[in-house]
C-alpha cells in the first residue's frame, strides 16, 4: 500500500470499489488531492455527478481511526454513492475499455510490421512533434504497448551538453539512429530547431536559418541508402483551449506535475509565435521524399489509432490483416502541404493561421 493509501485509506477503498467493474484507470489516487481540508477530487476527472457523490462519499465514509476495518469502510463508500454515480462511473469505464480494445488489432499488426522490419533488415524512424501536452508520448507508448523490446527505442534527447552545442546540430539525433531491423521513435526530434529553439530563444536566428536550409538536405542523404530507411514525420496539433485543459491537469496531478517544463509554462502565451513557426516548417520542410502529417490531437483515442494506421501503411509486410480497416480518417491525419494550404486561407481571411 502506497504512503497516501495508508494515510487516507478512503482512497483504497475507491480503488476497491470500482476495480471489480474493471475501472481502476479511472478513479484513483492520483485522481485526487490531498490538502488541509481533505481530500479533494480533481475537477478534470470523470463526470461531474459522480465527482460530487464520490467527494460525499470520502466525507462521510472516511473513518476516524485509520485502523477502521476496510472492509466496512469499502461498503461504506459503496452506500454513499447512488446508483446513478455507480452507472456514470461504469460508462466511463466501458469507454476507456472499449477503446483500449478497439486498438488491439491494430497493435497487432504493429508486431508484424516489426517483425518484418527484422527479417528484411529495413529500418524505421519516426518523428513525433508538435505542441506542447498534444498527446506524442501517450501515442508513443500506445504504439510500443505490445512490440518487441529489443527491437525498438524511444528516444528524448534533454538539453544539449556544452560539448554538444559545438557540434552539428542533428548529430546528437543520428547517434541514435536505429540499427537493421530496428525501429527509433523520438518523443521530439531535431525539429525543435525550427520549433521551440527560436521561440523560446535557444538558439540565434542564424542557427535557425542555417537549419531550415539544411535540413532537407540531410534527411535526402540518409535516405538515399536503397530504400532501407523509412523516415515518417508527424507533427502533433492540438487546439489552444484543449492544451490548456490537460496544462491544468498536469499541474493538478502529483503523478503528471514532472510534464510541467519550462517551455510548458509559456506555451499559451506563446501560442501564435508556435503557429508561425509551423507554417515556415511545412512550407520549408514538407517534401515529397520526407513528407510531414499533421495528426489532430484533441481526441486522444482517435490520434492514437489513425497514427497507428498511418504507420502500419508505410510498409507492406507479409501477414497484413485484409479485414482491418486500416484507411486514415482525413478529419484526423492531414497530409503536411493541405495543412499549409489550410494555414494560408486561415492567414489571408482572419490574419493569422488558427490551427
Amino acid at each position: 500500500m502506497s504512503d497516501i493509501h495508508a494515510n487516507y485509506p478512503a482512497l483504497k477503498a475507491i480503488e476497491e470499489f470500482v476495480r471489480p467493474h474493471r475501472i481502476h484507470r479511472i478513479v484513483h489516487a492520483s485522481d485526487f488531492t490531498v490538502s488541509g481540508k481533505g481530500i479533494v477530487m480533481n475537477a478534470t476527472t470523470g463526470q461531474n455527478g459522480a465527482i460530487g457523490q464520490i467527494k460525499y462519499a470520502i466525507r462521510k465514509a472516511e473513518p476516524k481511526s485509520k485502523s477502521a476495518d476496510p472492509k466496512r469502510q469499502i461498503q461504506k463508500i459503496q452506500d454513499h454513492l447512488r446508483k446513478r454515480d455507480k452507472e456514470e462511473i461504469l460508462s466511463d469505464a466501458l469507454k476507456f475499455h472499449y477503446e483500449a480494445e478497439e486498438l488491439k488489432p491494430y497493435q497487432v499488426e504493429l508486431i508484424k510490421l516489426q517483425r518484418h522490419l527484422e527479417n528484411t533488415g529495413k529500418k524505421m524512424v519516426i518523428l513525433f512533434d508538435g505542441r506542447d501536452a498534444s498527446g506524442k508520448g501517450g501515442t508513443i507508448r500506445r504504439i510500443t504497448r505490445y512490440m518487441n523490446e529489443k527491437r525498438y527505442r524511444v528516444v528524448a534527447l534533454g538539453k544539449p551538453t556544452e560539448e554538444q552545442k559545438t557540434e552539428l546540430h542533428i548529430k546528437r539525433y543520428i547517434e541514435h539512429f536505429p540499427r537493421a531491423g530496428e525501429v527509433v521513435l523520438f518523443d521530439r526530434s531535431w525539429y525543435n530547431r525550427a520549433l521551440v529553439e527560436p521561440v523560446m530563444g535557444f538558439c540565434t536566428e542564424d542557427q535557425y536559418r542555417r537549419f531550415m536550409k539544411k535540413v532537407v538536405s540531410y534527411e535526402q542523404n540518409f535516405l538515399e541508402d536503397g530504400g532501407r530507411t523509412i523516415l515518417l514525420k508527424l507533427y502533433f496539433s492540438v487546439t489552444k483551449e484543449e492544451q490548456k485543459k490537460r496544462f491544468e491537469r498536469r499541474k493538478n496531478d502529483p503523478l503528471r506535475q514532472w510534464k510541467l517544463s519550462e517551455v510548458d509554462l509559456q506555451a499559451q502565451n506563446l501560442w501564435d509565435e508556435i503557429t508561425e513557426k509551423k507554417f515556415m516548417l511545412l512550407k520549408k520542410t514538407h517534401t515529397e521524399i520526407s513528407p510531414w502529417w499533421v495528426i489532430r490531437s484533441d481526441n486522444k483515442h482517435l490520434a492514437r489509432r489513425e497514427t497507428m494506421k498511418l504507420i502500419l501503411n508505410q510498409v507492406t509486410y507479409k501477414g497484413r490483416n485484409r479485414e482491418l480497416d486500416l484507411a486514415v480518417d482525413p478529419a484526423i491525419v492531414i497530409p503536411g502541404d493541405k495543412e499549409l494550404q489550410l494555414m494560408k486561407k486561415q492567414l489571408k481571411k482572419y490574419g493569422k493561421s488558427l490551427v
